[in-house]
């Protein structure tokens, strides 16, 4: 007597992608709830198994539904937004402030809604996300049926969905527990990359991720100025940085990871990381060719992903999985590298594994859910067939394969397109509310694109700073006596520096564009010589986010960029309405009080003549944490000798206006 399942896949050219790469020429697959129940020779399964339904797959590919190793879906909606500029002229420029203005959860779920059309209809049957209001992400993934990592994305800055890292880490926490366990979706977190993060964030994000069992997920060293700002600012590249976070105390999918050597090979297969390879999104932006072949050769598990589609600028795995094939042999100069049957094992059940999901999908095995494709090879592009070599399979599906030969999707047991037609999303309503965010888009970055900020972006390597500084500013009489009490031995002076800082201020009628301060800072050594020269751009905007006790501000992040024109091309270049021009004498120690490192600066200025002020400072990412600083602040300018009554809120170029009035 046969044994009774849901449904029988017949006449079928099977890749089951197991271990053994085993392939099925006459295969079948029997299918029951949500699991794959068999898989193996035809007459051997009919014989065995009968079903409430069986479908003749007429000589089909029938295989593991690709797996998308790394993406951020609602940017279907930025799609084409920004094009053929450089990286940090497409992030800070375009994608940040229009994901700041417009990114919400409806936002997030029409894109992503958009996003799981274009994965069934092109054989994505799971995606590794990440993105804001994720949850919201969550839910139009299983509305339209789909497998997901989905993660939530964790800022040192203000980010759309969280005002404060602190924010952003309580709706993770919250997120993840409301998910946890679901049978479509894996949540995870996401801090966006090191240089985007805290060691602290970074170290909450891994003891959130092992509290839950879940994956984190995380940007690896896609530039090469990435890796270089990292060896600069801590001496050590990108992948030991995160590892001395403990961030390999949890599952890490490492997105990129162009840039990293050998022994960061080791590092990530040593702690079971996961990478994922983006090749299209890599060459768009240019940030390079990530050494695959060489990960590979370690044992290291490699997906390949799609990249946003603001930066791909689709989601077909198709062309991705070609491409990965074609550049790794380009990089190494062998036609023989990534050959097409370990192409399509990156992108199914190696995809998997680098997700840490490969005991659910990823192959065609008992017990795996039932996430597969069917791909029509019998087609004009892919004719003729050969079957002298047994992996001809994976070459069609490789080289001359394309999205559109899919005709049949099933996720988890349930069908989500038949004959090539989408049964649980619709499009149309879809594609009007995307061309309506397209619209108010545009008019939004019509009237911004004459920014200020945009012109600072424009001229390369603009950077957002710290997103949050407690300060404070106190006029003084006399220096000496503060910088007594700064060599006190309740402070750990951690280094001093002396510079001559010489500020020119524009100043623009629309204030709501912030002051441009072109600063060229002379560094002196001990014998008050000119060690080193400097030259940077600054964005002053509207800063002030919140005023303690004592008249301690809380500041927001700056803008910065390096000055390589002179100052004669930044005036023409600006144009601004005013400018001031301000000269002062700064002697700066990082201390260390009460276990907080703080910025104390005596600053006097000369030109114009307003004499000598304290100021004390320190980078904050949190509100919580802004607090505790801004009273440790009040303290330490009372134990520094300055009087509180003599704060100063005002900014420099402030104080100065009339004086040059």
């Amino acid at each position: 007597m046969t044994k009774q399942v849901d449904l029988l896949l017949t006449n079928a050219h099977i890749l089951t992608m197991d271990e053994d790469l085993t392939q099925y020429e006459q295969g079948a697959l029997a299918v029951k709830g949500d699991s794959i129940i068999a898989v193996g020779p035809q007459d051997e399964i009919t014989a065995e198994y009968s079903a409430t339904e069986t479908i003749d797959c007429d000589g089909k590919v029938l295989m593991p539904g690709l797996v998308n190793a790394h993406t951020h879906v609602p940017m279907t909606l930025l799609r084409g937004l920004a094009d053929d500029l450089r990286l940090d002229v497409w992030l800070m420029g375009y994608m940040l402030p229009v994901e700041r203005e417009f990114v919400s959860p409806d936002f997030v779920r029409l894109g992503a809604s958009i996003a799981c059309a274009e994965f069934i209809r092109s054989g994505v049957t799971t995606f590794n996300d990440m993105y804001y209001y994720e949850a919201d992400v969550a839910q139009a993934t299983t509305d339209a049926g789909l497998r997901a990592i989905c993660g939530q994305t964790i800022l040192k800055f203000p980010s759309p969905d969280s005002a404060s890292y602190d924010e952003a880490l309580d709706y993770a926490r919250q997120y993840i527990s409301d998910w946890k366990d679901h049978p479509l979706i894996v949540p995870s977190i996401a801090p966006h990359a090191a240089y985007t993060s805290t060691p602290e964030l970074l170290q909450t994000c891994a003891q959130i991720a092992t509290e839950y069992d879940v994956p984190l997920h995380i940007h690896v060293s896609e530039t090469a100025s990435e890796v270089e700002d990292m060896r600069q600012e801590n001496d050590m590249p990108v992948v030991p940085y995160i590892k001395k976070q403990s961030l390999f105390d949890a599952k890490v999918i490492a997105a990129h990871c162009v840039h990293i050597d050998t022994g960061e090979i080791h590092t990530l297969h040593h702690h079971g990381a996961g990478v994922a390879h983006n090749p299209s999104s890599n060459l768009k932006l240019a940030s390079g060719i990530a050494p695959v072949s060489k990960m590979l050769d370690v044992g290291l598990n490699v997906g390949i992903g799609t990249d946003g589609p603001a930066s791909n600028n689709d989601l077909d795995m198709f062309e991705e999985i070609r491409l990965a094939a074609f550049i790794a042999k380009l990089a190494t100069d062998d036609p023989t590298s990534l050959p097409a049957a370990q192409a399509v094992l990156m992108a199914t059940r190696m995809g998997a594994q680098a997700l840490h999901i490969d005991h659910l999908t990823g192959s065609l095995e008992v017990g795996k859910r039932a996430d597969l494709i069917l791909v029509n090879l019998k087609t004009l592009h892919n004719s003729p067939s050969f079957r002298r070599d047994p992996n001809s399979t994976y070459a069609q599906l490789v080289y001359a394969g394309k999205s559109t030969d899919v005709t049949d999707v099933m996720v988890n047991g349930q069908w989500l397109l038949r004959d090539h037609a989408l049964l649980t999303v619709e499009v149309d309503e879809l594609l009007e509310e995307a061309a309506d965010y397209a619209t108010r888009i545009d008019h939004f970055l019509i009237e911004r694109e004459q920014s200020v900020l945009s012109k600072l972006i424009g001229v390369g390597g603009a950077m957002e700073q710290e997103s949050f500084e407690v300060q404070i500013k106190v006029r003084i009489d006399d220096p000496e006596p503060i910088i007594e009490s700064i060599h006190k031995p309740d402070l750990e002076i951690l280094y001093q520096r002396h510079y001559r800082e010489f500020d020119t201020y524009f100043v623009f009628e629309d204030e709501d564009q912030g002051y441009v301060r072109h600063r060229e800072d002379e560094m002196l050594d001990i014998d008050g010589e000119i060690d080193n020269v400097r030259y940077r751009l600054t964005l002053v905007g509207d800063h002030r986010e919140h005023q303690f006790s004592s008249d301690v501000l809380l500041s927001r992040s700056r803008w910065l960029a390096p000055a390589v024109h002179s100052l004669r091309f930044y005036r023409e270049y600006f144009k601004p309405d005013q400018e001031i021009a301000i000269q002062k004498d700064r002697q700066r120690w990082l201390v260390k009080y009460q276990g907080t490192e703080f910025y104390v600066n005596i600053d006097t200025l000369e030109q114009p003549d307003l004499g000598h002020f304290l100021e004390v400072k320190s980078r904050t990412w949190s509100l919580r944490d802004a607090e505790r600083k801004s009273e440790m602040i009040a303290e330490l300018v009372t134990f520094l000798g300055a009087s509180p009554t003599e704060v100063v809120t005002a900014d420099y170029v402030e104080l100065a206006a009339p004086a040059k009035a």
